[in-house]
């Protein structure tokens, strides 16, 4: 028995949504690919297929899926799945003409409609922005489908034996929340972390950080810098070594002053800022932003957060312990990313992925969780990530740059009493304590005496939130 997980960044709604949707993570060929919508499609006439998050690099021929493996099924519905790292999608013919969108259409700024090279029509491929084309046409789920949403992702959980989420929320999630609190069916502690965007509304209602109680609490305010690295988005100082004609891509609002103005708002209404950021570039600018608020705004216990801190340049190691910032981290994205990392930003670079021994030796402190859906929301696999590092494709079997493995124990601790802290709730959860929370999971092996290599094999056989056993395998 171990205190339950606390997973540091998640997206229940959309993992839900996903869950709802076709399943295509395991489809492993085109002629899977196609069965899995005939299925879907016989099982979901006359509405929308939705979900997906493939991976064509599990494909022999590594190529993008095009439409016509989903158009023989599904001829009266349209057809928008995501690939499985959100940056692009898929749609059926149905969904490209219903969008307008023809051989002829010009791409949008930041995206790109994929045309076939011989007789220039879309292939169904849309990438980036273009995505909006279709997704906008996309009904907007009632309350009965958030609900059901929010239901599977939590029955996902409870499964895994998380007890508490980080979760990247709206306000549609927060309601639904509310509701399934009152029904007694909340069965994750949800610490919601909504838009920077809307952080004036906290403002306005004179909120400040803890606020909520033991099952919902809001107050932290999450704003995003730039993408990811296996879609050439992160940003980084340097050009990519697969695309020299880029360094990534900056969003929107942290491109001119707005994300710098509203998280030193934000932090001077006593709110928790978190933002998102992946490359050396994106990490130096959120903790210039840090910087610039412990400068100009009264001292009290922020606890600001940087959000993937995946490539941080050996200097701003330093200052994330001088500022006193989390380093919010999803450590799948190692076995990962690790697959293509040199690929994309070469071997020096590559060293500083998710470097966790040396954020631990340099005493910055460190929480744990998923990025789910856009990787698996088992904590099991991220410590495996964590203390083996060995790659998906297996090609690094003693991890890649094994120096920074963690042991399971700092593994174990960054899942549970660092994430609580990383949420002001170090005293009511994340470890086994008198006075605490009852948040237990039991699990089918004890992680510290296993061999490492065998900790995806455990099982979680009981999860118990407040004393009350949720899930028994």
């Amino acid at each position: 028995m171990m205190p339950g997980f606390i997973d540091n960044h998640a997206n229940v709604m959309k993992g839900g949504f996903e869950l709802q949707g076709i399943n295509l993570r395991e489809v492993n060929n085109e002629t899977e690919f196609a069965q899995a919508f005939k299925d879907y499609a016989a099982a979901h006439p006359n509405q929308w297929i939705t979900g997906g998050y493939w991976n064509e690099e599990r494909f022999a021929t590594k190529e993008l899926p095009g439409k016509e493996l989903a158009d023989a099924f599904t001829e009266q519905q349209g057809v928008f799945v995501i690939r499985y790292d959100g940056t692009m999608a898929l749609a059926n013919s149905v969904a490209l003409l219903m969008a307008g969108i023809t051989k002829l259409t010009p791409n949008p700024p930041g995206g790109e409609i994929e045309h076939d090279k011989l007789d220039g029509e879309p292939t169904g491929i849309l990438k980036g922005t273009a995505m909006q084309f279709v997704g906008k046409l996309i009904p907007l789920p009632g309350a009965n489908e958030n609900f059901e949403s929010a239901r599977l992702a939590l029955a996902e959980a409870r499964k895994f034996g998380i007890t508490s989420i980080h979760d990247i929320s709206d306000n549609v999630a927060l309601k639904t929340y509310q509701v399934l609190k009152a029904k007694g069916e909340l069965t994750a502690r949800m610490y919601c972390r909504l838009p920077i965007t809307n952080f004036e509304n906290f403002v306005n209602l004179g909120i400040q950080i803890p606020f909520g109680d033991e099952w919902i609490r809001v107050g932290a305010v999450n704003g995003a810098i730039d993408g990811s690295l296996k879609t050439e988005a992160a940003l980084f100082f340097d050009s990519y070594f697969s695309n020299p004609g880029t360094n990534g891509v900056v969003n929107d609002f942290a491109h001119d002053d707005r994300l710098q103005t509203w998280s030193l708002a934000a932090d001077k209404a006593r709110l928790q800022v978190s933002i998102e950021a992946t490359g050396d570039n994106a990490n130096n600018s959120a903790l210039d932003i840090f910087e610039n608020i412990a400068r100009e705004n009264p001292k009290w216990e922020r606890r600001f957060r940087i959000e993937h801190a995946q490539h941080v340049a050996d200097n701003d190691i330093t200052r994330l312990y001088g500022l006193d910032v989390i380093a919010s981290l999803q450590p799948y994205h190692i076995i990962d990313d690790g697959r293509f990392a040199k690929t994309l930003i070469g071997l020096e670079r590559s060293k500083n992925v998710l470097q966790l021994k040396t954020f631990l030796e340099k005493r910055v402190k460190v929480c744990f969780g998923s990025d789910w859906p856009l990787a698996p929301l088992n904590p099991l696999l991220g410590i495996y990530a964590a203390v083996t590092r060995r790659t998906l494709d297996n090609a690094h079997p003693d991890g890649w740059f094994p120096e920074q493995k963690i042991t399971v124990k700092e593994a174990l601790e960054l899942y549970t009493i660092n994430s609580a802290f990383a949420a002001f709730e170090e005293h009511e959860k994340g470890s086994i304590t008198v006075g605490k929370l009852a948040d237990f999971v039991v699990l089918s092996e004890d992680l510290l005496t296993i061999d490492p290599n065998k900790i995806p094999d455990v099982n979680v056989a009981m999860t118990v939130i407040g004393g009350n056993i949720v899930y028994q395998r």
